[in-house]
């Protein structure tokens, strides 16, 4: 059943003995006065239908002991210590001076409890409330967004070690799975927990490892093709099929059905790096930094830093691109606003929906890049949306077809103005975006408004602050703690708020006659 906090104190209450030792303004300081007001119990009552049991934790103090861990990037076991342990914990939370705390599994007890619930989201939900109660967002039209990838809480696997796992994982979780595994599967014994034992520095070894599993992943498949499954038992089969494909292709001079194979010399575009965390995926901020991990977006006022929008996703695929993400976060807006973005935003389709919703861009556009360097670009072609045609610096005109492409083609062969524009022995070819008036409107704009440029300069890089606060505690870069993205978004909602708190109680955040407002 749902416990509550006691009206009167205890003996040995933290608060009443040691809370002039906090400092004023902290947010142990703000959680020991306002944790009630901010997080009634009355908002946790559905997580405890039954009525029945010992009483649990009350919410109040769990929800401001789960907003300390996410804004100070403690484990569990490090976050039961402190509650145990440290004075400003005690005095934030309520609890006696000998309160001996909670064991680590109770706040795995409580995130379940959220994650399953008809708001998962509650603890950002509340303090999103103190934030348009105390009108800190009111007439501030101007939103920014930006994207930091987050390092995943495993270790990145090789091909050989997911082969390995995913069988293992078939047979942990596939009912029936153990006899198939004993009878198709012969190139490893996948009960021994250790490392296939081959020379592993023989390529020629490997290649044979390599296809060994390959083809017991491949039997093992196709013997429970026919067997009804669901749940884990049904994503752990499809998992083994993936893994099993991803990473490798037919070795030389052969088509696969030999069964020789071999380690692909590429990376899959959206390639699994563990079969412990499946949504974990390679990614890359730039062309020379790399990562494993997930991508976090954010959507920020920029003149508060207040974050207005957060959302985890896997860090590739088209649908979690930064600019998907952020027609998001424009869908959950009201009113008009200003969104800034650097170039990756860019986009025509963003544009679009920027342009469509009424909204203002202040997205500074991708560079063009022209086929010989300095010369002709895309802007150097006249594009007559009405006429449906394109004409070219030589005045050569062409039809637009069906697809928004202009081919010039043979016509390039006799122009004298070629070696300016194209190297392709076919001719220059235009491919058009459906918004590509946006596109090119967006950069005669940045072209000719300075006082664009000097908005972007001045307002864009502020969200590179909030982002900065949201992936690294202490000059140190965090790392995630949770496996998969649902459980990772609730890290974020949870952090998001947190920073926002902390935000606003630095504004002088206070709840008086049944209101939050700010001193300044």
């Amino acid at each position: 059943m749902q416990g509550v906090e006691r009206g009167d104190r205890e003996l040995l209450d933290a608060e009443a003995l040691v809370g002039h030792l906090v400092p004023a303004g902290s947010m142990f300081a703000f959680l020991a006065g306002h944790r009630r007001n901010l997080f009634p119990d009355g908002e946790f009552e559905d997580l405890f239908p039954s009525g029945k049991g010992r009483p649990s934790i009350p919410a109040s103090v769990m929800a401001s002991i789960l907003v300390l861990q996410t804004l100070h990037d403690l484990s569990d076991r490090e976050t039961a210590e402190a509650a145990r342990c440290d004075l400003r914990w005690k005095v934030a939370t309520g609890m006696a001076l000998d309160d001996k705390g909670f064991d680590p599994s109770t706040l795995v007890y409580w995130r379940k409890r959220l994650a399953t619930s008809g708001r998962p989201h509650r603890i950002n939900d509340a303090v999103r409330t103190v934030v348009e109660e105390t009108g800190i967002l009111r007439g501030r039209r101007k939103r920014a967004v930006d994207s930091t990838i987050l390092a995943d809480a495993v270790a990145t696997q090789d091909t050989i070690t997911q082969l390995i796992s995913a069988i293992r994982r078939v047979d942990r979780q596939v009912p029936g799975a153990a006899g198939q595994i004993a009878k198709v599967c012969t190139g490893h014994d996948y009960s021994r927990p250790d490392k296939p034992r081959i020379d592993w520095d023989d390529p020629a070894a490997r290649d044979a490892l390599v296809s060994a599993l390959v083809n017991d992943a491949n039997a093992l498949v196709a013997a429970l093709a026919d067997t009804e499954l669901e749940g884990d038992a049904e994503f752990a089969l499809a998992l083994l099929a993936l893994v099993a494909g991803q990473d490798v292709e037919p070795a030389e001079g052969s088509d696969g059905t030999d069964g020789r194979w071999r380690i692909a010399r590429k990376v899959a575009p959206d390639r699994v790096v563990s079969t412990v965390d499946p949504d974990a995926r390679h990614t890359r901020k730039s062309p020379e930094n790399r990562r494993d991990g997930y991508r976090a977006h954010v959507a920020a006022e920029p003149e508060t830093g207040i974050v207005t929008d957060e959302k985890v996703t896997t860090a590739a695929g088209t649908e979690n691109s930064d600019p998907a993400v952020a027609e998001e976060f424009l869908d959950a807006e009201d009113g008009k606003r200003a969104w800034y973005g650097d170039s990756a935003y860019g986009t025509g389709d963003l544009r679009g929906g920027i342009d469509d919703a009424g909204h203002e861009a202040v997205i500074k556009p991708k560079p063009l890049r022209a086929p010989v360097e300095g010369d002709f670009t895309v802007d150097d072609f006249t594009v007559d949306e009405q006429a449906g045609t394109v004409t070219c610096p030589n005045d050569i005109t062409r039809p637009i077809s069906r697809t928004r492409v202009a081919t010039f083609g043979a016509l390039c062969r006799a122009c004298s103005l070629r070696a300016q524009c194209t190297t392709s022995k076919t001719g220059r070819k235009i491919v058009l975006h459906p918004r590509d008036d946006l596109l090119r409107q967006a950069r005669r704009d940045w072209a000719d408004k300075p006082e664009l440029r000097e908005s972007y300069r001045t307002f864009r890089p502020n969200v590179e602050r909030v982002i900065s606060q949201i992936a690294s505690r202490g000059g140190r870069r965090l790392k995630l703690r949770y496996l998969g993205t649902g459980k990772n978004n609730a890290w974020l909602k949870r952090r998001t708020a947190a920073l926002n708190l902390r935000n606003l109680i630095g504004r002088g955040l206070t709840h008086t006659a049944g209101a939050w407002t700010l001193a300044t």
